[in-house]
């Protein structure tokens, strides 16, 4: 084995290690941005007996594991969804460092992890309480600016498409918010949106919009089958839209549009022009 394959192996493992760190103070931001409470001031604690979590204990899945997914002070039942998002957010983070080459472009990467997790918290979040927190998505709109400014490669997309971008998808989704009095959709897809938009692009955004529109409406005509209920969380699938057009949304935004014939039209009315 090579110095440099070790060196990518040595970051691949960095990479997914850091992840799930950083996993661990997503659960955190899950269950705290909903309530208003403060993500730094007051240390992680049992929900069931409000001991405050010893240090040894808070391990990121190692701590669960070994605890049998129990408080070590009551006994109580600790959700696996904590190691889930965990391990969650560690596999997203090296997927995203091997597709994109962490060693040739270590700060895309890290721009498009900090995305990842964001949409990682929107996801959970607004699955639970059908909220999208503000900040979360301000945090995305904030990151995508050095993703323009500074990372023209790999992903060689002009500034314009990025500012058009904001308006794409979240233009539609804001008249379908009025048209429908925030009962089809909720102002914080429509930031989402803009927001994810400023960051991938018009392509990537229309493409995660598509990706959303399909995976929800499958996702919702299962839970209206189990549950009764038509209503659902539309942010979990927005966030897996844009997290698969951060990977294909270029490509598949290419492959639409020489399929339909449109970019020849477009083509046509440059040169009419």
């Amino acid at each position: 084995m090579g110095q440099l394959e070790i060196s990518y192996i040595i970051i691949y493992v960095f990479m997914f290690i850091f992840g799930v760190c950083v996993g661990s103070f997503l659960n955190v931001c899950i269950y705290r941005l909903p309530k208003n409470e403060g993500l730094i001031k007051r240390n992680s604690h049992c929900m069931t007996c409000g001991e405050e979590i010893k240090r040894r204990d808070l391990i990121p899945i190692i701590s669960w594991c070994i605890l049998k997914g129990k408080c070590r002070a009551c006994g109580a039942r600790i959700s696996p969804r904590y190691t889930v998002v965990e391990a969650l957010n560690g596999v997203l983070w090296l997927v995203t460092a091997i597709y994109f080459d962490a060693v040739s472009y270590p700060l895309f990467i890290i721009l498009c992890n900090l995305m990842t997790s964001a949409l990682v918290v929107v996801f959970f979040m607004d699955w639970d309480t059908q909220l999208i927190n503000s900040w979360v998505v301000l945090f995305i709109a904030v990151v995508a600016i050095p993703r323009i400014i500074l990372c023209y490669y790999p992903q060689m997309i002009p500034v314009s498409h990025h500012i058009i971008g904001i308006f794409a998808a979240s233009v539609p989704l804001m008249i379908v918010t009025l048209v429908s009095h925030e009962k089809a959709m909720g102002w914080g897809d429509v930031i989402l949106m803009a927001a994810g938009g400023l960051f991938l692009g018009v392509k990537g955004i229309l493409v995660a919009l598509a990706i959303a529109l399909i995976t929800g409406a499958i996702g919702g005509l299962i839970q209206k089958h189990f549950s009764g209920s038509s209503k659902f969380a539309f942010g979990p699938y927005l966030s897996l839209g844009i997290f698969i057009a951060l990977f294909f949304g270029e490509f598949l935004g290419d492959w639409y549009l020489e399929f339909t014939g449109i970019n020849r039209m477009l083509e046509d009315a440059y040169t009419a022009l």
